[in-house]
This record gives C-alpha cells, structure tokens and sequence, in this order.
C-alpha cells in the first residue's frame, strides 16, 4: 500500500499547473493533502471526485483560501473524523481522522507559528492537544499513522543552515523538544528511520528567494507510526522530483496488517 503526503499550497494552482494530475499518475492508494485552500465545490470534478478515490475534504470554515486538509482514498474507510476538537482550531481545517480495518491514519496540518491566525502560542497549544490525540488513539487501536506538515525540522541534520535558524520559528528548541516528546511516546519518524545519516534532503523550500534551485531547504513534512507499526513499513521516501507547490511530497508504503 502506497500513502503520499504533499502540502499542495494550493489545490486550484496546483490543478491548473498539471501537478496534481502528476501525483495521481503515481496511483497512490492514499494520498493526503495538506493546504488545501479551497473548499470542494471550488475544485472541478476531476479533482473533486477522481475516478478511482474516495475523497473527503476539510476546508477551513472562517477564512477562504487558507488552510485545509483533504484525503483521497481508494480503500473506503470505516469512518472519518474532522477537527481536533476544538473550535478556533477546526474552524482552520486542520486534521482529519480516517478509521481503516487495521490502522488509523491522521492527515494534519500543523500550524506554522509565525502568523496572526496561528502564532506561536496557537501552534504549542495545537501540539499538546495534537500528541494527546494521538497518545489516545494508540490505546484504542492497535496502529497509528500520521502524517503532513509539522512545521519543525527536527534534527540540524533536517534544515540546510541549522544555525543560522536556531532561533527562528521552525527550528526553536521548544518545538524540536515536542517532536523529541513525540518519539518518546512511541512514535517513528519513519524516514530517519530508513535514512538516519541522509543529509541535504529536505521537503520545503522558500519560493521568495528560490532556495529549491540551490536546495537551501527545511524538512518539515513527515510520516510517523508507532514503533509496533515500524514492522510493516517497507519504505519511506521524500519525492523532491515533483513540483508544484514550496512543498515537495513524501512517500510510505506499508504492508497492510
């Protein structure tokens, strides 16, 4: 089983520049989408409903053109849950829970910190509720993954210029400790896990100062499992061949339980 994650920055732009078509052509069986910025009826059908995928979208409900997180499935899921729980969050459209036969899996856009819709405060109140989502969810069912943009490179190895960034949001110690905590819990950061001496391979990149042409990145965009789960995981890939957003996408196949 195949599961990309992209923040596409875009979904409309992104369409209209052929990217997303390229993604389909990678025939994932899930593919999650983060940054969505659109809600459903804004998209075309092909998008919309692609032939082949189930799909569920959660557009952010208070300010247009912003946020949101949507997931193309072609196993139906049990069921599927939005939000975190909490308004000013949801209101963002921020996560999405789908309940698989032998795993859990979470899309989630978390906030960037650096914004006056999600400052800094907003985003470590969004991580703690977040990790504890996750703590509860793995008590319940056997296997978790998530996945999407965590906005924070967690080790120097994972940003370009480590100390030019270390006190830039992002990379500040309180946020690399959370991502610490994360894995503490339990939880695999799945391509240091395959690749844990990698360097210079990152999934985001400034667009204003077009860091992508001299790979001037940060590595932001994860799949984690739990660690029960690392078993099932045969690879797990960042595709920074594929454009279309400041964003490149990221790669797990698992052999399903």
């Amino acid at each position: 089983m195949k599961i990309i994650s992209w923040n596409i920055n875009g979904v409309r732009s992104a369409h209209k520049g052929g990217y997303v078509e390229k993604i389909f052509n990678l025939s994932p069986d899930i593919l999650c989408l983060q940054e969505v910025k659109a809600d459903p009826h804004q998209v075309p059908d092909e998008i919309r409903e692609p032939l082949g995928y189930f799909s569920y979208f959660f557009p952010s409900s208070t300010k247009k053109g912003y946020s949101g997180v949507a997931v193309y499935t072609k196993i139906k899921p049990e069921r599927t849950e939005n939000g975190i729980g909490i308004k000013k969050f949801d209101e963002q459209g921020r996560m999405q829970t789908l309940f698989f036969k032998n795993f859990v899996l979470i899309n989630v856009y978390i906030p960037n910190g650096g914004s006056k819709t999600a400052d800094l405060n907003f985003k470590f109140e969004f991580f703690e509720l977040f990790l504890k989502k996750v703590i509860e969810l793995k008590k319940k069912y056997k296997n978790v993954i998530f996945c999407g943009d965590i906005n924070v490179a967690h080790k120097e190895i994972d940003i370009a210029r480590p100390k030019e960034n270390q006190n830039h949001i992002g990379f500040l110690p309180e946020e690399r400790a959370w991502v610490d905590k994360v894995i503490a819990h339990g939880y695999v950061d799945t391509f240091r896990y395959f690749n844990p001496n990698r360097a210079n391979v990152y999934t985001y990149w400034d667009q204003i100062t077009y860091a992508r042409d001299r790979n001037v990145g940060w590595r932001i965009d994860y799949f984690f499992v739990n660690k029960e789960f690392i078993k099932n995981v045969k690879k797990s890939e960042i595709l920074n061949n594929i454009y279309g957003s400041d964003h490149c996408p990221v790669l797990l196949e698992i052999q399903n339980p």
